[in-house]
């Protein structure tokens, strides 16, 4: 027992992890200063964190919440799920935590923790934030709830609504007064969610269901009034897919036949990773696509060179510059040791790599003249 409150004591007496500073080449600001990067860190590990690189000094820091934030002990918390920026500040959503972290978004100073269970994915418009939530305990059965959506005033920072939608919400993305919510079922398998709620952002109330394909994920907008949305498929005999929904018909109108893990639309071009594990091969097949959003057609060729695709391990995280269209990619290696980014230029050269924090998934573009 002596031993066990002697390590007790030491174990409250360490000190906060410290800011790591590496040098890499500065980049020309244009619209974009910099960016933050979320790393998740893996499940009950506490060990979430983030990482800012500033293009002016090229300065990557790493662990820039914990220099920022000494009084908070444990750290930014288990599990970083997602990561934004809305006016002057930063929300980063800490799932396994049960809370929102809301920052200054040029300092990563907390300003407010905001507690949702289960929180996953968040996305804004006219001054609201909006938290997809799993309303649950992290663990797998047939009786888990309904999630719910919540709406958290940008000023204030209070959760103004709430509304449920199905199980397991993921991600979420507002085209005109509605809002759509891609469901997974993600703890109940093979008994997975198949549909897309739609809320109504002025009742916020649910006023229709799309039915697309089991497990959803991903679900992001383009700017001709289109949602492209991932299904994980069940691993099994249901492959991962891509497809693309018109909001005006609220329905399916193209299946892409490509894999799907993550994505990112900038301008008129998405770039997708496809990290496809099937359990009847037990073989992960990857694939680095684009796809014209304005023509709706998948283009040939990997957006990513040869030798960058070759060195990743795990691809997860991916971001690109609106202005330089520089490409950045996360590599999540073994999900237990220190990431990787890579950062590749839209000709195809690779500019750095750089170690970051446990699992790198989300990035936030930080802009000029944005206080």
């Amino acid at each position: 027992m002596l031993i066990m409150l002697a390590l007790s004591g030491c174990r409250e007496e360490d000190p906060i992890i410290p800011e790591e500073i590496e040098q890499l080449p500065p980049q020309t600001v244009t619209t974009v200063e910099g960016f933050y990067l979320l790393n998740e860190g893996n499940m009950n590990m506490n060990k979430a964190s983030l990482d800012y690189f500033d293009y002016s000094t090229g300065a990557y820091r790493r662990n820039v919440y914990g220099q920022a934030n000494p009084e908070a002990t444990l750290g930014l918390g288990d599990v970083g799920a997602d990561l934004g920026i809305y006016g002057s500040k930063l929300y980063a959503v800490i799932n396994c935590s049960n809370k929102v972290e809301v920052m200054d978004a040029r300092t990563a100073k907390r300003l407010k923790v905001i507690d949702i269970k289960n929180c996953r994915y968040i996305t804004f418009a006219n001054g609201k934030a909006y938290v997809s939530a799993y309303d649950g305990e992290v663990q797998s059965g047939a009786a888990s709830p309904n999630g719910f959506v919540a709406e958290i005033d940008t000023a204030t920072l209070a959760i103004t609504r709430t509304v449920m939608v199905g199980r397991q919400p993921e991600e979420l993305a507002v085209v005109g007064d509605k809002l759509y919510v891609a469901n997974s079922g993600g703890y109940s398998p093979p008994n997975y969610e198949r549909i897309i709620s739609v809320i109504d952002l002025n009742t916020f109330t649910k006023v229709n269901d799309i039915d697309v394909a089991p497990n959803l994920h991903r679900l992001k907008a383009d700017a001709y009034g289109n949602l492209y949305v991932s299904s994980r498929g069940d691993n099994f005999g249901v492959a991962s897919n891509l497809f693309l929904i018109d909001t005006q018909t609220d329905a399916v109108k193209k299946t892409f036949d490509i894999a799907c893990s993550n994505l990112t639309i900038v301008g008129d071009t998405a770039y997708i990773i496809g990290s496809e594990f099937s359990y009847t091969t037990y073989n992960t097949v990857i694939n680095y696509s684009m796809i014209n959003v304005k023509t709706e057609t998948l283009l040939e060729g990997s957006f990513l060179p040869a030798a960058v695709s070759n060195a990743i391990k795990m691809p997860y995280g991916i971001a690109v510059d609106p202005a330089s269209r520089n490409i950045f990619i996360t590599d999540a290696t073994d999900y237990v040791s220190p990431g990787r980014l890579y950062c590749i230029d839209n000709e195809g050269n690779t500019l750095f790599t750089v170690s970051t924090g446990d699992i790198p998934a989300h990035f936030a573009f930080v802009y000029k003249n944005k206080k």
